[in-house]
C-alpha cells in the first residue's frame, strides 16, 4: 500500500485552501474559466480514494469524475500535495462534535470511537502520514474538541498532548488490522474457519504440544472464541478500555501529588 504525506504542499497555498470559506474562494490564475469548485474537486477526490484506494488517486482520474479537462483541476489545487491536506480535513469535518459530557472514561471513549469510525469509513486514512498534520479548520476544531474533553484535569499542557496523541496513537493499530480482514474477506471466498480447516493437518504435524504448551492453548481458545484468527474489533474496545485505566490512574494519582 502506498503512503502519502500530508503537509507537503507549499504552505501559503495550502493554508489559503484549506481556510478559503473564511479567506475566499481562490481564483485560478491557469486554464479556462471554472465550472466547479475546490470542494467539488476535494470530494471527488475522496469519493475516489474510498472507492478504489489512495493509490489510485490522480487528478486526471478527479476531471474524468467532474467532467473536467485534466489539467483544468489545476486551477482549483495546486497539485497532490495540497490536495491530501485537504482531503484528510475534508472527512475531519463531516460528523458534528458533540459537547464533552460525562465521566473521564467517557469523554476519551468518545475521542477515540470518532476516529475508529472515520478510519472504517475511509480506509485510506491509514495509509496517509500525518507526522505533519493539515493545519486546517476540521483538524483545528477535532484537536481544540479533544483537549477540551480533558480540559480540568489538574494535567500539565503537555500531558493533555500526550493523552489525545496516545489515544489517537492506539485506535490506528486495530483499525488497521479490522480494514485489513474486510480487505481479504472481500478478495476471497475462503472463510477464516475453512482457512483454519486447511492448515489444520500440517499445523497438527509441526505445533509440538511440548514445546508450544502455552500458545497452543490459548491458539485454540482464542480461534474457538473468535471463529478466525483475531477479533480487531474486540481488540480495539479490550484495548482502549486497558489504555484509559492507565490514564485514570495517571490523573487519580497526578491530582493527589497537586494536592
Amino acid at each position: 500500500m502506498s503512503t502519502e504525506s500530508t503537509g507537503r504542499g507549499e504552505p501559503d497555498r495550502t493554508l489559503r485552501l484549506l481556510w478559503r470559506h473564511r479567506l475566499g474562494e481562490p481564483v485560478g490564475s491557469r486554464g479556462p474559466k471554472q465550472r466547479a469548485s475546490v470542494d467539488a474537486v476535494v470530494d471527488a477526490a475522496v469519493e475516489i480514494a474510498d472507492d478504489e484506494g489512495i493509490e489510485t488517486l490522480s487528478m486526471r482520474r478527479i476531471a474524468e469524475r467532474l467532467g473536467l479537462k485534466p489539467m483544468s483541476v489545476y486551477t482549483y489545487v495546486p497539485g497532490k500535495a495540497e490536495l491530501i491536506d485537504l482531503m484528510v480535513d475534508r472527512v475531519a469535518g463531516e460528523r458534528p462534535l458533540p459537547e464533552p459530557a460525562g465521566s473521564l472514561r467517557e469523554r476519551l471513549e468518545q475521542i477515540a470511537r470518532m476516529a475508529w469510525d472515520e478510519y472504517l469509513r475511509h480506509p485510506w486514512l491509514l495509509s496517509i502520514d500525518t507526522s505533519r498534520p493539515p493545519l486546517g479548520p476540521n483538524v483545528s476544531d477535532r484537536w481544540e474538541w479533544s483537549l477540551r474533553a480533558i480540559e480540568g484535569l489538574g494535567l500539565s499542557d503537555i500531558d493533555m498532548d500526550q493523552v489525545v496523541t496516545l489515544i489517537a496513537g492506539f485506535v490506528v493499530g486495530p483499525a488497521r488490522a479490522y480494514v485489513d480482514a474486510e480487505r481479504l474477506h472481500r478478495s476471497t471466498t475462503e472463510s477464516d474457519e475453512e482457512w483454519w480447516e486447511r492448515n489444520a493437518p500440517i499445523l497438527e504435524q509441526i505445533m509440538d504440544p511440548a514445546r508450544y504448551p502455552i500458545s497452543g492453548r490459548v491458539g485454540q481458545a482464542a480461534g474457538e472464541e473468535y471463529g478466525g484468527p483475531a477479533d480487531p474489533e474486540r481488540a480495539f474496545h479490550f484495548g482502549l478500555a486497558r489504555v484509559i485505566d492507565g490514564i485514570e490512574a495517571y490523573v487519580a494519582a497526578a491530582s493527589r501529588i497537586a494536592r
